[in-house]
């Protein structure tokens, strides 16, 4: 999964073109995910994420079909460009989403059936002489690349079976259109739009058969754990007076997380 806003310039590794690629990581300093104000996360990743972020839907996209496509992102940031977990290029939430933690590598779909492990030529830890080699001088992957190649397959599984979430909960019509309203300490009305979230009133009068679906296919438990992680709006408006961040006189930032997730969701 390529995101546009964090892979800058997303290359396929090449065996002869880059046998001599070698990258510091892992990654100390964060600020080059500064602006990101939103990221994907996958089903497997709610327990750890909804004790940090807001977890909401956006529409991303199309289904093979037509259908519009939905996912769910953390939000990071009650602005554009602005991420509140990154401080002086410090990260500082205890859990980071899986794509962040693999940069710089992503992953490419070619097609259904084929797929292409990039590298952001963009990263700063990029070298011929220092870190750690992704090929071995006879062109076979190194650890680096060996390891990081696993776990970006497992993640592709983990995006196609999340998507399918958003795709059950978007046929029972659970989702709807949501905006966050805060009061900020000048007085000014600051507002986010352009997501979506599980609507509990129709949940709870779903029938008992579709509910029991739901808990055997684990989409409830996702549910439960996106209704509770929006406790960290608060945490957010927090940092963001904390940050002095600037906001338009209206008080609007329409749009906001919608934008991230359009580019967390390109490949």
């Amino acid at each position: 999964m390529i995101n546009q806003n964090l892979h800058r310039d997303p290359t396929g590794l090449d065996t002869a073109q880059h046998r001599q690629l070698k990258l510091q990581v892992p990654v100390t300093d964060w600020a080059l995910a500064d602006k990101l104000n939103a990221m994907f996360v996958a089903a497997t990743e709610f327990g750890d994420a909804a004790r940090e972020f807001p977890i909401v839907f956006v529409r991303a996209g199309k289904e093979p079909d037509g259908s519009d496509a939905f996912a769910p992102i953390a939000v990071m940031g009650l602005a554009q460009n602005e991420n509140l977990y990154v401080t002086h290029g410090r990260w500082r939430a205890q859990y980071m989403p899986a794509i962040l933690r693999m940069y710089p590598f992503c992953i490419a779909r070619i097609d259904d059936e084929r797929f292409a492990i990039c590298v952001d030529m963009a990263f700063a830890g990029i070298s011929q002489t220092e870190g750690q080699p992704v090929f071995n001088e006879d062109g076979s992957q190194a650890p680096l690349l060996q390891g990081m190649q696993k776990q970006l397959e497992t993640l592709e599984a983990e995006v196609q079976r999340t998507r399918l979430v958003g795709r059950r909960l978007n046929e029972l019509g659970l989702l709807r259109e949501m905006r966050f309203d805060a009061t900020l300490p000048d007085g000014r009305q600051h507002s986010v739009d352009g997501f979506l979230t599980v609507d509990d009133e129709k949940a709870t009068a779903l029938p008992d058969n579709v509910v029991g679906e739901l808990h055997r296919s684990g989409v409830l438990g996702l549910m439960h754990l996106h209704w509770a992680s929006m406790g960290n709006m608060r945490r957010l408006l927090d940092w963001h007076v904390e940050r002095g961040a600037a906001v338009p006189r209206e008080g609007t930032a329409t749009g906001a997380t919608a934008a991230a997730a359009v580019g967390a969701l390109s490949a």
